[in-house]
């Protein structure tokens, strides 16, 4: 059996604690969005509940900064990680009847920003 050395140790321990730390810093935050297999129907409902919720849909009106593309799905997932964010960042408050689903990338884009 190989002996390692005191020093080797130490180090092996500093780098692993660093990396599992780093590893949770990167995986940390998550948005929620709509599923690609969400229905016009579901997706206009989600839009809707959020909407009455109090969650600030006035971006995903004309001339609002997640307007374009006009899109439900693009604007269902705005509602929908608005509702997430401001819910506890639960699963509950991602499942929408099964229609949310996180994602890792931050689905901003141009003046659209998600908050996270």
């Amino acid at each position: 059996m190989a002996k390692i050395s005191s020093p080797m140790t130490l180090l092996f321990i500093l780098v692993s604690s660093i990396m599992i730390n780093h590893i949770h810093v990167v995986s940390s935050k998550q948005w929620c969005i709509a599923t690609l297999t969400a229905t016009d129907a579901q997706l206009q409902s989600n839009i809707n509940f959020g909407c009455s919720q109090g969650i600030d849909c006035s971006p995903i009106r004309p001339g609002g900064s997640c307007f374009i593309p006009d899109k439900l799905s693009n604007h269902a997932s705005f509602v929908m990680n608005a509702y997430y964010q401001s819910h506890g960042r639960t699963k509950e408050a991602c499942s929408f009847g099964n229609t949310g689903t996180f994602a890792a990338t931050d689905p901003s884009f141009g003046g659209c920003v998600y908050g996270s």
